[in-house]
């Protein structure tokens, strides 16, 4: 998940689909500097992921975020940030005393 999301030109495809909602192809291809190809192949990509899905409307496909994905990374990253907060306090408490130490 993390590796599709890596991507630049998929990030900004997630993104697009968050601000808009489902959307087809072509409209995902509209102002983006890449040819529908392109855009199908990093559509794969998130979807092997589990972060997007298809949909048929009529005669075209519609592309939508997959929140459950989403919210996973979320959580995992909510986890590491948690780490990081708990090792930065244990090593303030450890720099401020070892300066009292020195004084």
């Amino acid at each position: 998940m993390f590796a599709a999301l890596g991507d630049p030109a998929r990030l900004r495809i997630v993104a697009r689909l968050c601000e808009s909602g489902p959307l087809s192809i072509v409209r995902l291809t509209e102002g983006a500097d890449m040819t529908r190809q392109a855009v199908t192949k990093h559509l794969h990509a998130l979807s092997d992921a589990g972060l997007v899905r298809s949909e048929r409307s009529g005669r075209e496909s519609l592309w939508r975020l997959d929140p459950r994905r989403l919210e996973e990374a979320q959580r995992y990253l909510g986890q590491i940030s948690a780490r990081w907060d708990q090792a930065l306090v244990r090593l303030t408490a450890l720099v401020e005393s070892e300066g009292r130490d020195e004084a």
